[in-house]
């Protein structure tokens, strides 16, 4: 009985740090941070949606991205990437890509909008 007793209390704590276990973070701050210095026209927009300039259901949704996600993940061609530089130039990479309509998405960003919300 009393190794009962003890199995049963080792199994409750294996439990508990199993439940209590921090989960991962994935936010990418660094790269809201350098969007909204680069782009100071859409800085309170961006900083209102955070992860749903790229990711859908307002950011809530990390599986969707859009296109202008994509084209940012495929500049910065790695994920997290924490280097300033290359997150600079990753933005000005994907700001050269078509955002539909004959524009750009710098040429959107440049009049103030938002690329396409992820769908």
């Amino acid at each position: 009985m009393k190794k009962f007793g003890s199995l049963l209390v080792l199994c409750a704590l294996a439990t508990l740090m199993c439940v209590s276990a921090p989960r991962q973070a994935a936010a990418r701050p660094q790269y809201l941070k350098e969007f909204t210095e680069k782009y100071p026209k859409v800085a309170a927009q961006a900083m209102e949606l955070k992860c749903g300039v790229c990711h859908g259901e307002g950011g809530k949704n990390k599986k969707t991205v859009s296109d202008y996600g994509k084209a940012l993940g495929t500049a910065l061609g790695a994920k997290n990437v924490k280097d300033v530089a290359k997150i600079g130039e990753g933005l000005d990479e994907a700001a050269k890509k078509d955002a539909g309509d004959g524009k750009t998405f710098g040429d959107l960003l440049a009049d103030g909008k938002l690329p396409a919300a992820a769908e």
